[in-house]
C-alpha cells in the first residue's frame, strides 16, 4: 500500500504474481490436508483492538456479502490502484478476496476499523509459507501485513505509521510463536517505507519480486519495546 508518514494510500501492496500464488510452493498433498485443517494465523477474528492515538483499531476479517463495496472502490482510487493493480468492477474485488477466503487460511483479508468505522483494507498472511519466503530468509511463523488506507483525507498525516504499529503489536500479542512481523512495500513508494520505518520496522533488505524492487520491512519481537 502506500505510506510517506502515515498517509499515503496504499501501505504495503501485495505482489502481482501472475498467477503464482501460495499453492505453487508444491506443499505436498499430506501437508495441504493438514494445513485446511490448522488455524494458520491464530484467528485474527478473536485478536481484540488496540488503543492508539487516532482511536481504538481492530482487523475484522471481510464478509464479502457485506463489505466488499467499501475495498472495490478503494482499488478504483489511482493512488491505490498504482501499487494494489485492482482496477475494475466489484468483481474483480471479490476474486481477490475469494481466493484467501476460499483458500486454506495463509492469507486472510481485513477491515481496518477506527473507532468502529472501517477505514482501510488488510491482508494478514503466513510469509514462511508465501511465495516470499523464496527471496529471503524466512522463519517459521513470520507474518506479513499489507495495507491501504481507504480514505484520501486519511492519508498524509501519520495514520499508517499509527495503524502499522497497531497491527504489528495484535500479531505479536495473539501470535506467540511470530517472532517477526514483515512487509514488502515497492522500494518507489517511498510513503509507505516511511511509514514502516516510523512504525518500528527496519529495512532488512531490497528484494527482487516478480514485478517489483521491493523494501523488506521487519519488526522483530525481540526488539518491540526499542523501537
Amino acid at each position: 500500500m502506500t505510506p510517506t508518514d502515515a498517509g499515503a494510500p496504499a501501505l504495503s501492496a501485495p505482489t502481482e504474481r501472475s498467477g503464482e500464488d501460495t499453492l505453487e510452493l508444491r506443499v505436498p498433498t499430506e501437508l495441504l490436508a493438514l494445513l485446511a485443517e490448522a488455524d494458520l494465523l491464530d484467528s485474527p477474528a478473536t485478536w481484540g483492538s488496540a488503543t492508539t492515538p487516532a482511536g481504538r483499531f481492530e482487523l475484522a476479517p471481510v464478509r464479502l456479502d457485506r463489505d466488499l463495496a467499501l475495498p472495490t472502490r478503494w482499488m478504483n482510487d489511482p493512488a491505490v490502484a498504482a501499487f494494489w493493480h485492482l482496477t475494475g468492477s466489484h468483481q474483480v474485488t471479490a476474486a481477490h478476496v475469494r481466493a484467501q477466503l476460499e483458500g486454506d487460511g495463509r492469507s486472510i483479508p481485513c477491515l481496518g476499523l477506527l473507532d468502529g468505522t472501517p477505514m482501510s483494507y488488510w491482508e494478514v498472511y503466513r510469509a514462511d509459507l508465501d511465495p516470499l519466503a523464496r527471496h529471503y530468509p524466512a522463519r517459521p511463523h513470520d507474518t506479513g501485513l499489507h495495507l491501504l488506507i481507504g480514505e484520501a483525507a486519511d492519508r498524509g498525516r501519520g495514520l499508517g505509521a499509527v495503524l502499522l504499529r497497531a497491527a504489528a503489536d495484535l500479531v505479536l500479542d495473539n501470535r506467540p510463536r511470530c517472532t517477526r512481523v514483515v512487509a514488502e512495500p515497492d522500494v518507489r513508494n517511498t510513503a509507505s517505507v516511511s511509514a514502516f520505518l516510523s512504525s518500528g520496522f527496519r529495512l532488512s533488505a531490497e528484494l527482487d519480486l516478480p514485478d517489483k524492487r521491493a523494501a523488506l520491512m521487519v519488526r522483530e519481537r525481540a526488539l518491540r519495546t526499542l523501537l
